[in-house]
């Protein structure tokens, strides 16, 4: 059986890129652990799309 633990997935989005306009859409997949950190997450990551490292936030 599978464990029940703490640990989720979670969607990071790009913020920069919206604002922008350039099409495309810059997400990357990630988890942590809902009861260490249970307000939405915030990490730096590349765009590919801007071709630099831009503010990636959790989305849903």
């Amino acid at each position: 059986m599978a464990k029940k633990g703490n640990r989720v997935q979670v969607i990071l989005e790009c913020t920069e890129q919206r604002e922008s306009g350039v099409p495309g859409i810059s997400r990357y997949i990630t988890t942590k652990n809902k009861k260490n950190t249970p307000e939405r997450m915030e990490m730096k990551k590349y765009n590919p799309y801007l071709h630099k490292v831009t503010v990636h936030k959790e989305i849903k």
